[in-house]
């Protein structure tokens, strides 16, 4: 299966460190004035910083980490510079590859230069966490203390714990979402928590809670008790609406398909409408669903299940929905499918701009999705498997900014 995968047998990391090496080396220019002087003149001093800021804009994000230990100046304009990053090229999102192991030191994937680079991320004790993650920022939730919420961005490493949200302690389903505003940078975080009825087969409870960046509290925005469904672990937030993945509990019979999306109107805020009556069934049988955020658009990516088996996978769609219709993208050829080895029902994706990550919690082997070029490739090969053999594997993808804050 090896050589199915493209560039799957070279790998390259670098220690984040690496990046923040200076990368340029002034120049001096030397000239004969009246026979036998000479004067220097820095190339540095000459260039005015809104021609650096430009020039700025045509790097990848890992060059412009690397300019940043040139020189206080380079510092500066690169990171309090609001034209430089509203006129930058488009920068690709990386993939965080981390093992299931009691703590969260894992690689970084930078899809432009195809390299992996060390990374630890601030905050977070362990890798057993829910994670969501925009334009920047990272949050994430603790799976033993589902009160245990941080926002950090991963590059710069800033981070914040937040205040404990309300509600239940221990749920039995929970799910974290974030949207970072892009103009205002102000954020906004929900936690969806799911809990069974006492005593109740059939009722679940389900709430939903949220935190704005700009008034540092919480609210609750929803509550609502389903009938035979619950919430699941997978949430995001497209164009100011949360969309949550629930599951059939089976109790009320053979229910096909076992799972469903839906929906709260975020800026609207609540109405009359029960959650339930905003569900949208996924668009066939799946042995789990990822939702993901790509420019505002929800992209549903599912584990296709098997005529009558539908806990065994037999391939990856991926759906996006249009007015509450799944219009289907693709489906994940099989000599790729087959390229993971052994996989799982379920499986890691995450996906931001155009790209869809996807990951085996059994290895380490990334494929990655262009939405806009419908494109299939292998990442060059992830470092984590030779640090920590026989783990289980897990990621996510984020987009690499410095200057967003928490």
């Amino acid at each position: 299966m090896i050589g199915l995968m493209e560039d799957y047998s070279s790998w390259d990391y670098l220690p984040v460190d690496h990046i923040r090496t200076p990368a340029f080396n002034s120049v001096v220019v030397s000239e004969a004035s009246n026979g036998n002087k000479e004067f220097s003149v820095s190339l540095d001093a000459a260039v005015p910083d809104d021609i650096l800021e430009r020039i700025f804009t045509f790097l990848p994000i890992a060059s412009m980490i690397r300019a940043t230990a040139v020189c206080k100046r380079w510092y500066g304009i690169i990171y309090s510079s609001r034209f430089l990053w509203t006129h930058m090229l488009p920068q690709r999102p990386w993939y965080f590859m981390f093992t299931s192991n009691e703590t969260a030191a894992g690689y970084a994937f930078d899809p432009i230069l195809r390299k992996w680079y060390d990374l630890e991320l601030p905050f977070i004790d362990k890798s057993s966490c829910f994670v969501s993650s925009s334009c920047g920022l990272v949050c994430f939730m603790d799976n033993d203390n589902r009160n245990a919420i941080s926002v950090s961005n991963p590059i710069t490493k800033n981070s914040k714990r937040l205040l404990e949200p309300p509600g239940e302690t221990l749920p039995d389903y929970s799910t974290i979402a974030i949207k970072v505003d892009r103009l205002s940078h102000k954020y906004s975080i929900t936690v969806a928590k799911s809990k069974q009825v006492p005593e109740d087969s059939v009722r679940w409870y389900f709430s939903v809670y949220k935190y704005d960046s700009w008034s540092g509290t919480w609210v609750t925005s929803a509550s609502e008790v389903f009938i035979g469904w619950r919430g699941g672990d997978d949430s995001v937030i497209c164009d100011g609406v949360l969309y949550c993945l629930i599951h059939s509990t089976g109790v009320l019979g053979n229910v096909n398909p076992r799972h469903g999306v839906i929906m709260y109107d975020l800026v609207g805020g609540s109405s009359e409408t029960s959650l339930m009556q905003t569900s949208i069934p996924v668009p066939c049988s799946l042995t789990c669903g990822r939702l993901v955020n790509l420019k505002e658009k929800l992209v549903l990516v599912g584990g296709i299940a098997k005529h009558n088996r539908p806990d065994i996978i037999k391939g990856i769609g991926i759906w996006e929905l249009h007015e509450k219709q799944w219009h289907e993208v693709t489906r994940m050829p099989h000599k790729f499918f087959q390229g993971f080895g052994e996989f799982d029902d379920v499986f890691a994706c995450s996906g931001t701009d155009d790209l869809v990550y996807i990951q085996s919690y059994g290895a380490t082997a990334l494929l990655v999705f262009d939405m806009m070029h419908k494109q299939w490739k292998w990442s060059v090969k992830c470092p984590v498997s030779k640090r920590f053999p026989l783990q289980l594997f897990t990621g996510f993808c984020f987009e690499p900014r410095l200057d967003i804050t928490t």
